[in-house]
């Protein structure tokens, strides 16, 4: 990889033709002898995870030193969820310490969730958690979701609000809009920030077919 790299719809990485996604996205890049990560957008925001447990959110226009040697790069752009690794040489120098999330929001925290509120994110992640490697996957729609569950729908939409309300005040972005409404795309959001902080995993799939089980039964 040479001196700077870039990732996108129309870059030295093209990921994908998605009209959502910026056409230079995300730029990767050594100055001072590091390497870094920059986003290059102005609309989407970008969930880094790596070494042990660290998690950070790169806000448009924000840029992070990259220094665990494997980073695991999760964003949204419209409807499609995608997760990149960047592997890059660690540095010598000890490594950086600093505020979880680059964006300027206050830390994020871990959530406190009901087993049903997990189930909820886990059906939402499903394709994402199933597949093998990295690339793009699609979210589900709440009909869908509620569906896989053999939930209704209504009861699926006031799950679906009380996490989302939950997590805005952890200060997670993308779960309302302006006014306090809740965000059109706060299920892409949702699963984008579960993924990235490890909220989920594949351990938690059996969970799905568990819950269908015992509605198919009633």
């Amino acid at each position: 990889m040479g001196a700077r790299f870039s990732i996108g719809r129309e870059a030295d990485l093209t990921i994908d033709d998605n009209p959502y996604l910026h056409r230079r996205f995300l730029l990767v890049y050594h100055l001072n002898e590091l390497w870094w990560l920059s986003n290059l957008g102005t609309h989407l925001s970008v969930s880094v995870s790596a070494g042990d447990g660290f998690t950070a959110t790169l806000g448009p226009g924000a840029q992070m030193p990259l220094v665990y040697g494997v980073s695991t790069i999760v964003f949204t752009a419209g409807p499609t969820t995608y997760e990149l690794s960047v592997h890059t040489p660690q540095p010598s120098v000890g490594a950086v310490t600093g505020p979880a999330v680059i964006s300027g929001t206050t830390t994020q925290g871990v959530p406190m969730l009901t087993e049903s509120q997990k189930l909820l994110i886990v059906v939402l992640a499903e394709e994402i958690l199933r597949r093998d490697g990295t690339g793009a996957s699609s979210i589900p729609t709440s009909a869908q979701a509620a569906a896989r569950l053999g939930w209704s729908i209504t009861k699926f939409n006031r799950k679906l609000d009380n996490v989302c309300d939950k997590l805005d005040q952890l200060g997670v972005s993308g779960m309302r809009a302006g006014g306090g409404r809740l965000a059109t795309n706060r299920r892409a959001k949702l699963v984008e920030y579960a993924v990235a902080s490890r909220i989920v995993s594949r351990a938690d799939l059996p969970m799905i077919d568990a819950e269908a089980a015992r509605n198919q039964v009633h």
